[in-house]
């Protein structure tokens, strides 16, 4: 029997520190050290930012039988808009003050507005929401999702022209529930759950694909178009690359290791080159147990539970196979008569192709393992490889790269182009260079270093299943929680967000993270070196209350009233070059620190010039930006208003108010007089 009143259900969303390997080494720590209280890093830094700084479709896998020849100099974006030539000031509007209202703050000028918040009817028989959270399971498969997160909005014309702005498919994700405010009376614990509420809680997972269109002035949506869809933690997936079949990933469902239920934990995002979207699984681990004596390695250095699942799914009372999975103790005789691997199975960028409602889900696992926040990529090149990189959102762990093996040519790109590839790991240098450090069996470098280790890899996709592990095998750099990635769509300049890391202490800051105990976070960022797998990096921004300061003499930016902030967490680069930035501060650090509720802020790279743009309601994250072509419309995503509630008191009752039970939602934003959002 389990004892619910000593295991609680866990609603932090974050990941528990799971990085014990010894990167960096105590001596390289310490000389960084130096070298950063020297001044060193500051030189480096002005330096760097006096340069030219501006400042991953259906089942795609199968490879065109040949490529086109590419044209002589041609260079493919992966996102156009009229907006980009706009010679509009990009950041016109005047900065609002930080709050702890129940409710949207804009800019004067602008209107907000929200839409499609958790429980709005969207397929099969339309089952309305119910103000008392007393919907079914089957009701939630048909429902938006909960806790809205990474969001992109594909215009309708996106496989051709991607300029239509009045209509389009708004894809969202799904990332966890508020147990408390999910059921009328909370969650139901004891020896067991009741199999609906499971249900139901899985269902308001994943993914919505939602067909919205404009009428008139308003937004709304397409009932009973075929392209709405919910993709649940339920919903059977293909798993695509080196790990495909692996014996590690085996389990009763899929003995061959080639197929697995349900996406979970969706944080941030990536939406493809050839208009597809890329769902992060973050922090998934925590949603199984393992109760072995001993845990594989694939499970322990994620942090999978030894004693429950965060949720209790696997107590559902209906012992359903579905629910059992979330078990992940030896139970059978072999990998095929239980779920010892099941865990194996997540911690992938999956790919959905929103304009095939038929198309299954793929787990891209050549895009490595981990607690994924999202992914970003390079502007695509005509007949170069696709580029795209990915953070791993716990403390101390790692930023990746992926370069694929085959070139993007736009008339035949698709998701096999993420099948087969070199994913490297980052390490960043204290005198503002940084290396790109191979997770390959077969290079010789990754080789011997795991050899020096006394670790061994079966084969590759041993490498990808344990992903963490051969970072940390590497020694890459251990990172403040690196969240949400940008490139610059003209220069390719990478932008990172390092939300903050409590466990970092005065003995092991290094350079790319200066800071102990770092409660309010900084944004990194780097230029590649053309050719190599290295790059030069400096710090953009470091989060922090007002008369922080990042950068020395006339680079220098000194954070005021009109734009201090902390915990940086989403990040999205418009085609104008605008920089927004999305803060996750915790319930506790909104309530009681400067910065009030959390935020969004907009950043021009190439003046530094920083503003706060949107503040959201109580006990809110302010997550997952998009906008249309135009730019006259920016949808904004607001998750768990309200998250330090109870079942009978409520601390937000946004966005209906009146005391009703809060529901994460979108906003929808634009600009009184028709302009361009920020302008």
């Amino acid at each position: 029997m389990t004892d619910h009143t000593v295991y609680e259900i866990d609603n932090s969303g974050i990941e528990p520190l799971s990085n014990h390997s010894n990167n960096t080494t105590f001596a390289e720590v310490m000389t960084q050290r130096r070298q950063f209280l020297k001044g060193s890093l500051s030189t480096a830094v002005a330096a760097f930012m006096g340069a030219s700084l501006v400042g991953c479709g259906g089942d795609d896998d199968k490879k065109p039988a040949a490529s086109p020849t590419p044209p002589s100099s041609s260079s493919e974006s992966s996102s156009s808009s009229s907006a980009a030539s706009s010679v509009a000031p990009l950041l016109g509007f005047t900065a609002i003050a930080a709050n702890r209202n129940d409710a949207i703050t804009v800019p004067t000028g602008y209107s907000a507005t929200s839409f499609v918040p958790w429980g709005t009817p969207l397929t099969g028989t339309m089952p309305a929401y119910k103000a008392d959270a007393t919907n079914t399971g089957a009701d939630q498969e048909q429902q938006v999702g909960a806790h809205h997160d990474g969001v992109h909005f594909f215009p309708m014309d996106a496989k051709t022209t991607g300029t239509n702005s009045s209509e389009g498919l708004l894809v969202m994700n799904h990332e966890y529930i508020d147990d408390k405010l999910f059921h009328k009376n909370g969650p139901t614990l004891g020896a067991t759950r009741p199999a609906d509420e499971v249900r139901k809680e899985i269902a308001a997972h994943g993914v919505s694909v939602i067909h919205i269109r404009k009428t008139g002035s308003n937004w709304e949506v397409v009932n009973g178009s075929p392209f709405n869809r919910r993709i649940t933690g339920a919903t059977p997936m293909d798993i695509r690359g080196p790990a495909s079949g692996s014996a590690m990933l085996a389990t009763k469902y899929s003995p061959n290791g080639t197929s697995t239920r349900g996406t979970l934990n969706n944080c941030g995002m990536g939406a493809t080159p050839w208009n597809t979207y890329l769902t992060a699984e973050e922090n998934w681990a925590g949603y199984f147990v393992n109760k072995d004596a001993t845990q594989a390695r694939e499970h322990k250095r994620y942090g999978v539970g030894t004693k429950n699942g965060r949720y209790f799914w696997e107590l559902a009372d209906s012992a359903a196979d579905e629910y059992v999975r979330f078990d992940a103790s030896t139970k059978g005789a072999t990998a095929m008569d239980d779920y010892r691997n099941e865990p194996n199975t997540f911690g992938y960028m999956v790919e959905i192709d929103p304009f095939d409602p038929e198309a299954r889900p793929q787990k891209r696992t050549a895009l490595g393992r981990f607690g994924h926040e999202g992914v970003i990529f390079a502007p695509a090149v005509e007949g170069k490889p696709v580029v795209c990189y990915s953070g791993d959102d716990s403390q101390n762990e790692y930023i990746y790269k992926f370069i694929s093996a085959d070139n993007y040519y736009k008339a035949t790109a698709g998701g096999y182009l993420l099948n087969t590839g070199v994913l490297y790991v980052a390490k960043f240098n204290a005198d503002g260079t940084g290396e790109w450090l191979p997770l390959d069996i077969t290079n010789s470098a990754f080789t011997a270093k795991a050899a020096t280790a006394g670790v061994t890899f079966a084969n590759q996709a041993d490498v990808l299943i344990n992903t963490r592990l051969a970072a940390d095998i590497m020694g890459a750099t251990k990172m403040d929680r690196p969240e949400w990635g940008a490139v610059h769509p003209t220069t390719g300049e990478v932008y990172f967000t390092l939300t903050n890391n409590s466990s970092r202490t005065a003995a092991n800051i290094d350079a790319a993270n200066p800071r102990a105990n770092n409660a309010t976070g900084h944004i990194i960022r780097w230029n590649e070196d053309a050719g190599k797998n290295s790059f030069k990096w400096d710090i953009f921004l470091l989060g922090g209350d007002v008369g922080t300061v990042t950068g020395t003499g006339d680079k220098a930016v000194t954070l005021t009233a009109d734009n201090h902030f902390a915990s940086p967490d989403g990040l999205w680069m418009d085609p104008r070059g605008v920089l927004w930035i999305q803060t996750d501060m915790s319930g506790s650090q909104q309530g009681t620190g400067p910065y009030g509720n959390n935020q969004m802020l907009a950043a021009d790279p190439v003046t530094k010039q920083v503003k706060r743009f949107f503040v959201g309601p109580i006990d809110a994250e302010v997550t997952g930006v998009t906008g249309t072509p135009d730019m006259k419309t920016l949808f904004v995503n607001i998750q768990h208003p309200g998250d330090r509630s109870t079942p009978t008191s409520f601390t937000s009752s946004w966005p209906e108010g009146g005391g009703a039970r809060p529901r994460s939602a979108t906003v929808i934003v634009t600009k009184n007089d028709g302009g361009l959002i920020g302008s």
